[in-house]
């Protein structure tokens, strides 16, 4: 039998809202912002940067074929270097976010996940490990 104790509390107080679970006190302390910020501080110039790249590949494949077609040595042309360079570009962006998740990320994030899991409106589903 459930009681009003072992029910989690609502955010946000009054009738409406969502029950205060592990995750929603969490999101709302300044290690989750700091967490979050620190995260979208990475990955998002991140994501620019390949994009940028990514998209100067194309535009030069349509608009400067001439400069794609240019051949360096042998039948290696601009447009081949820079195509591999974009695989490239890809695996160290991997390696780069790997090394630095390592270093600064996934040690706190692993605290806040504790400390999720041990909140008192926390509840344990089968599908999440």
């Amino acid at each position: 039998m459930s009681t009003a104790d072992d029910r989690p509390t609502v955010r946000g107080g009054g009738g409406g809202g969502s029950p205060d679970t592990g995750y929603t006190a969490i999101q709302d302390t300044p290690e989750f912002a700091d967490l979050r910020s620190r995260f979208r501080r990475f990955v998002f110039p991140m994501t620019g940067l390949f994009l940028a790249w990514y998209f100067l590949f194309v535009l030069l494949s349509t608009y400067a074929p001439s400069f794609m077609a240019h051949r360096l040595f042998g039948n290696v042309t601009t447009g081949l270097v820079l195509g591999l360079l974009q695989f490239v570009s890809t695996f160290v962006i991997t390696m780069t976010y790997a090394s630095w998740a390592n270093r600064s990320f996934d040690t706190a994030a692993a605290d806040l996940k504790d400390r999720v899991l041990a909140h008192p409106g926390h509840t344990e589903r089968e599908d999440h490990s």
